[in-house]
């Protein structure tokens, strides 16, 4: 198993506090975002490691180097153009070979064993793809997901709009009292998914959309798990969330 982590984006949230350093720099409890995620990797085992970076590529490539003095493998890819979640993981494609790989975003935090709790829900069936949720977040910022019993993906919508989820909710898709799954950013994958990925199109929204590969794959009659993420899960978007880590 490798790990890709996207790490190529500004920010542009965080205003001032990255107009030096790309935001998976920042620091939390005195330690940058990426190595917090690196430190959780590691202990579930995966050593090699792919950072795509873009925005200020020098700062994450001066710190990390090739890895080894936190005990990983270190590779980069760099990607030239922002245009979306479907197309980042592309430019680790030779990097993942043959090999399944987690993939996450540089700015998501989680307990360090939700990397261990993913590669045994992997190894329980025969996935293309696995994708963790969190319960109750704000789905209009991000993906809504929908499972059957066995907890395997049947749908996705992307950043669903007002008229979307009351459509949602007419349709029988969300019902009152059931909980509604958000997209919790992390992932698992074979390399698979880059059929999927190089088919894309730009969504409405102008960017190559990662949740339309998945939802290709599903449609494709591929099983997409998930898992539910215990405990810690954050996104740190802003400079509020960032604050709120530093206790």
């Amino acid at each position: 198993m490798k790990a890709v982590i996207l790490a190529a984006g500004k920010g542009t949230r965080m205003k001032d506090l990255t107009q030096e350093l790309p935001k998976p720099m920042l620091r939390v409890q005195g330690r940058p975002i990426l190595e917090h995620i690196l430190e959780g990797l590691l202990a579930a085992g995966i050593r090699d490691v792919c950072l795509i970076t873009g925005w200020r590529a020098d700062v994450i490539e001066g710190h990390f180097g090739d890895g080894s003095r936190f005990g990983a493998r270190i590779t980069y890819a760099r990607q030239a153009v922002q245009d979306g979640t479907g197309k980042a993981p592309e430019y680790a494609r030779e990097f993942v070979g043959t090999s399944d790989f987690l993939l996450t975003y540089g700015d998501i935090l989680v307990r360090p064993e939700t990397y261990q709790h993913m590669l045994a829900r992997w190894r329980d069936g025969d996935f293309g793809g696995l994708l963790t949720v969190t319960e109750g977040q704000d789905v209009t910022q991000g993906g809504l997901n929908f499972f059957d019993e066995q907890f395997c993906l049947t749908r996705l919508v992307e950043k669903p709009n007002p008229a979307q989820l009351e459509e949602l909710r007419a349709t029988g898709w969300l019902k009152p009292g059931q909980p509604v799954w958000y997209n919790a950013g992390i992932y698992l994958f074979r390399p698979g998914l880059f059929e999927f990925t190089a088919r894309l199109q730009k969504s409405p929204r102008g960017e190559y959309e990662l949740t339309d590969a998945i939802t290709a794959m599903v449609a494709a009659g591929q099983q997409v798990a998930g898992l539910k993420i215990e405990g810690r899960w954050v996104d740190v978007r802003d400079p509020e969330v960032l604050a709120s880590l530093q206790g």
